[in-house]
């Protein structure tokens, strides 16, 4: 027989309990406590209870009890009818409206405990082997079942804008208009909650945490982890998926590094019962973060913790059943709090391991090692102490390899932080690193920025095949010779800075000679005294407007205490990038000698050099531009150009200083 669907169809609820006649004449008494109803979860198809005593009954629509046909009719008051036997058994049966409340449930303290899913499941099973993941990580995915996120693409814009009307079912209701799935009943739950509740930063912080009830929370659209956490839960068991709430220690807000925990627990997340498995979600922390310096939250959608995989959830949750760690092994507390914790933006960014995997890390001779492999080129700077200095960064195709060299004995934080596909860097690690013993042989330049030698990066930004791959140059004399093919279009800039104040703003430059042959750029480097220095290397595209851009740096060492290397002339806008000086080099000429000039010059009618007087340079066979000049008399000494022989106009292109008698 084919029953038709109706709003006024009725459900018949049977609650079976035992009770001596003494405890029923009690119950009998007591029979007017009513639980909350809005612990209640309706659905349709009836009750769906808990126990060997408490079964689903079938929903009736049209017919009566005997399967016949039964005049339509419209029940407007609920009937409960009671039978007892003479063992004491006491029969209950209600007759109400499809979408009434069952007054039955509202009688007994274990009505919110009958709350179930769509399968009728009301309690949810426990985790089992077929739940656990293996540990560690098998980089295989973020996540804990196959995701194509592409697919929420318009389930998770629709859910983002859901507003709330009236209470939480209509909500939920809402939300399920485009999700078809359990998947993505649950996926348009997390979406909204991400985006509209804000952490309570107030009530987190308070010493007995307040219980925030659901409709509490969409008034003001505020709670705590909590809160999170239970709304999370009722959002699901009212979609009809089950969920269980989470509590556990957590490496949140004010963690800090090596910590221990004890005592309360400081965090609850979920469970979400999906495709016969368990899987961990942490909606608190998908919404948004909490400043550490003001203290204030912002929303910032992660999507990292909607279904993490359990072996990456355990980096930051330790759930107090260890059963929910939904791993095999799982972890020991002790494991937890020495484990190093990879911060959600480490996988998020495409980083797959790190080393050392210890929290805390001891420096041997006065340094310390990191390295980071990554699944795609990706950029990383550092902080040691909030500074982004003592340490060399060089990039690799897929990670990056950081040499820190604490100035001082003693506790040191250091951070280090990926861009990935963002234009932000963000915090993936921090480790504590131990200092017994600084190395005073090594100090580096405070303007040694990061990255330090040619990389993937300086090949994107146009410079190729560098004729030093290290990003450490050692020079015996104080100067040296580096050069890379350089992409058409494409300028280069580069300045040359120590720590002792000799090297001025004024003249960063002038210790670089840039001389270009076809598409490879060279620099010569002179160096003022024995040191340390960063030579740092700029590019922009010529056709696009705005400064150069920092790609990267050369840490040049000489320890040779004779250098005292000048500076090099200082070169015009005219200087061609195709020209060449041979001599002289130095931007210092000696007083009252004749000094000899050969470069090459493109493209010029008539070059000559003024001093006190004026000497022509004439055009030898093999292209070079030559002749002498006389110091005598002058404090300063130009070359000068003449690009058009029909023309009378010069053009300086070189400046030389003369030394003083």
């Amino acid at each position: 027989m084919e029953l038709k669907k109706d709003s006024n169809a009725v459900s018949i609820d049977m609650l079976l309990i035992v009770h001596s006649e003494k405890r029923r004449a009690a119950q009998g008494a007591h029979s007017d406590r009513q639980a909350d109803p809005g612990a209640l979860l309706q659905r349709r198809g009836g009750l769906q209870g808990i126990g060997n005593g408490i079964r689903r009954w079938q929903k009736l629509e049209e017919i009566d009890l005997h399967g016949n046909l039964a005049e339509k009719q419209h029940p407007q008051q609920t009937q409960i009818i009671t039978s007892y036997d003479n063992q004491g058994t006491q029969l209950t049966v209600e007759v109400h409206p499809r979408d009434a409340m069952p007054q039955l449930l509202k009688k007994f303290s274990l009505a919110k405990r009958l709350q179930g899913d769509k399968n009728g499941n009301t309690r949810p099973r426990q985790p089992g082997g077929k739940d656990a993941h293996a540990y560690p990580w098998d980089r295989s995915s973020l996540k804990s079942m196959p995701l194509d996120l592409r697919q929420f693409e318009k389930l998770d814009t629709y859910a983002s804008q859901v507003t709330v009307k009236s209470g939480l079912d209509e909500l939920v209701s809402d939300l399920l208009q485009e999700a078809h799935s359990d998947l993505e009943r649950v996926r348009a739950i997390w979406i909204w909650i991400c985006h509209h509740i804000e952490y309570d930063i107030e009530a987190a912080q308070e010493k007995d945490r307040q219980a925030f009830k659901p409709t509490d929370i969409l008034r003001t659209q505020k709670t705590n982890c909590d809160g999170y956490a239970g709304l999370f839960e009722k959002m699901c068991r009212i979609a009809g998926v089950q969920c269980m709430t989470v509590p556990g220690y957590s490496k949140g807000f004010g963690y800090q590094t090596g910590q221990s925990f004890s005592g309360e627990f400081d965090h609850a997340w979920n469970a979400v019962y999906l495709d016969g498995r368990w899987h961990l979600v942490d909606s608190t922390w998908g919404s948004g973060l909490v400043d550490s310096a003001t203290s204030k939250f912002t929303f910032l959608y992660n999507e990292f913790y909607f279904l993490t995989h359990p072996a990456l959830f355990i980096e930051d949750h330790f759930p107090d059943n260890k059963n929910w760690q939904l791993l095999k092994p799982p972890q020991s507390l002790r494991q937890f709090e020495s484990n190093m914790y990879h911060k959600s933006e480490f996988y998020n960014k495409g980083m797959l391991s790190a080393q050392p995997e210890t929290s805390t890390i001891k420096t041997v001779n006065g340094k310390a090692m990191v390295t980071i492999e990554s699944c795609a080129p990706t950029l990383f700077m550092f902080m040691l102490n909030g500074k982004q200095e003592h340490g060399l960064l060089s990039l690799r195709k897929n990670g990056m390899k950081l040499e820190v060299y604490p100035p001082t004995v003693g506790t040191h934080k250091l951070q280090i932080f990926a861009k990935g596909n963002s234009d932000v860097y963000s915090s993936v690690l921090e480790y504590t690193l131990t200092c017994n013993h600084v190395d005073v042989d090594v100090q580096l330049p405070t303007e040694l920025h990061q990255p330090v030698g040619p990389s993937w990066f300086s090949e994107q930004m146009g410079i190729m095949k560098p004729s030093h791959p290290h990003p450490i140059i050692h020079t015996s004399d104080g100067r040296c010779s580096v050069s890379f093919d350089v992409e058409e279009g494409v300028s280069v800039l580069a300045s040359l800075h120590g720590d002792d104040g000799l090297i001025t703003e004024e003249t960063q430059r002038r210790y670089i000679f840039q001389l270009q042959r076809e598409k490879r750029t060279e620099l010569k480097v002179q160096l003022p005294h024995a040191g340390k220095f960063a030579l740092k290397i700029f590019v922009k595209k010529r056709q696009e407007p705005g400064n150069y851009l920092f790609v990267f740096n050369y840490l040049l060492c000489c320890t040779n205490t004779k250098v005292n290397w000048p500076v090099f002339p200082e070169s015009f806008g005219n200087w061609g990038q195709d020209n060449e000086l041979l001599e002289p080099l130095t931007g210092v000429l000696p007083a009252n000698r004749n000094v000899p000039f050969k470069l090459k010059l493109h493209g010029i009618a008539k070059a000559l050099v003024k001093g006190q007087d004026t000497w022509p340079l004439t055009l030898n066979s093999e292209g070079y531009w030559e002749g002498s000049c006389s110091t005598a008399g002058c404090q300063e000494v130009y070359v000068m150009v003449l690009e058009n022989a029909n023309h009378n106009f010069y053009s300086y292109i070189l400046k030389y200083k003369v030394n003083a008698q």
